[in-house]
């Protein structure tokens, strides 16, 4: 089977290809899309805004005994490169889409990417015959503002996902730390991952265990009762745009039925 290979100073991770998914984090810009990242990540909220471009990370879990990679797309609020943009679409498994409850036109703007989103996968699921659903979450952050400040009401963004059962909506507070992991429970149960991939489901490991990740010894010694534990990779980086345009015209031309990409240097 091939593997995607994960090397970096002493650790060595092996998670199949078929277990490695893309998460693609979208939409307007100053609304919390990387807040809501590093709450994933690493359990803090940001209070400085930092503009961004485009934010890769990666995460490995070792659950149950099984392999799991997940990569974090967080791209920028601006889109200014809109082929960059379709490509993150072509190339994600599953997808948040974020806007500020306070901010009317952060909304339309995911109304904008959830019909863009639907029209590229739909036309790439014609082109390879795949059956695949599509994961989304759409999410209003800064729940934790006063009700005076509400641009958009609850029922409107329900209206979103109301016809799609693989779309769920949730109103979140980056800072307060408020249904953000369910958003992500819910998001990993509709892609039939693993849901101990949430937050709070799983030990932290640190990167000075990477050679015993996938050792029975290592869970039994350091993890006791757990049976899912997770680490984030500190040196990943992008695959290129060069391997993500093979990725998909290979299963455009249906050369192979893996979800082999290019795997992620770390130096």
């Amino acid at each position: 089977a091939m593997m995607k290979t994960m090397t970096g100073g002493n650790c060595n991770l092996n998670v199949p290809a078929k277990n490695s998914y893309r998460m693609v984090v979208l939409g307007a810009s100053r609304v919390g899309k990387s807040s809501i990242v590093s709450r994933f990540l690493n359990g803090r909220f940001e209070d400085q805004y930092t503009p961004t471009i485009e934010d890769f990370h990666r995460k490995v879990y070792n659950i149950r005994g099984d392999m799991y990679q997940l990569d974090i797309l967080d791209t920028s609020g601006n889109h200014p490169f809109p082929a960059m943009r379709r490509l993150s679409i072509l190339t994600g498994d599953v997808f948040i889409l974020v806007f500020s409850l306070d901010n009317r036109e952060s909304f339309d703007e995911v109304k904008r990417l959830q019909k863009q989103i639907l029209e590229v996968k739909s036309c790439l699921k014609n082109k390879t015959k795949e059956s695949a659903d599509l994961p989304m979450v759409i999410c209003g952050n800064k729940n934790d503002h006063s009700e005076i400040f509400r641009k958009v009401r609850t029922d409107e963004g329900e209206n979103l996902v109301s016809s799609d059962e693989n779309c769920a909506y949730f109103e979140v507070s980056a800072k307060k730390n408020t249904n953000v992991d369910e958003m992500f429970y819910v998001l990993f149960s509709m892609a039939k991952l693993p849901h101990e991939m949430s937050p709070s489901l799983h030990r932290k490991i640190s990167i000075q265990y990477g050679d015993t990740f996938q050792q029975k010894s290592f869970q039994m010694r350091r993890v006791k009762d757990m049976d899912a534990y997770g680490m984030i990779s500190p040196f990943a980086r992008r695959p290129s745009v060069n391997s993500d345009l093979k990725y998909i015209k290979s299963k455009v031309l249906r050369e192979g039925q893996s979800r082999e990409r290019e795997k992620c240097t770390v130096q």
